[in-house]
């Protein structure tokens, strides 16, 4: 009797892959009371989820020349939606999808001042730059230009 294996398929029959200017327009945000330590966050935080169009949002009142660390963008969501603490594990995702969507419409020719500035927040020497599908180049290019200093906590 020919044993039969299962193979997995990393591709969802029937359904295409989402583009990133779709999951954009997932929204999940919520604020919820956290049981348990978890990450940086200890147990009975108030912690907001957020969403990429709010990510988004948040990215596009950086000023040009001005840059916002990671830390300093989840305390102003979580201050600005009643909550103590920002998730940082879905931050990290909602960034990454902001970063990949606006890197999609510079490639289908949209002017790079009118994409969504994400270089302002992400540092291409930290983890997430390198797991963005166009690479570190770009953030390099345009945190040179506007002359932000890598790894310097700034505000808006």
């Amino acid at each position: 009797m020919k044993k039969q294996t299962k193979t997995r398929s990393s591709k969802k029959v029937g359904k295409p892959n989402k583009s990133w200017a779709d999951k954009m327009e997932q929204d999940h945000s919520q604020v919820k009371k956290i049981d348990l330590d978890f990450a940086d966050i200890k147990a009975g935080s108030l912690m907001y989820i957020s969403n990429p169009k709010t990510i988004d949002a948040y990215i596009r009142t950086i000023p040009k020349g001005k840059s916002v660390d990671l830390k300093t963008m989840r305390r102003d969501l979580a201050l600005a939606h009643g909550a103590e603490v920002t998730c940082p594990i879905t931050t990290g995702i909602f960034l990454r999808i902001v970063a990949e969507a606006a890197h999609e419409q510079l490639k289908k020719g949209k002017a790079i001042s009118k994409i969504t500035p994400f270089w302002r927040v992400i540092d291409p020497e930290k983890p997430l730059a390198s797991k963005l599908t166009f690479g570190t180049k770009l953030i390099r290019q345009q945190r040179a230009l506007e002359k932000l200093n890598l790894n310097v906590k700034s505000g808006k």
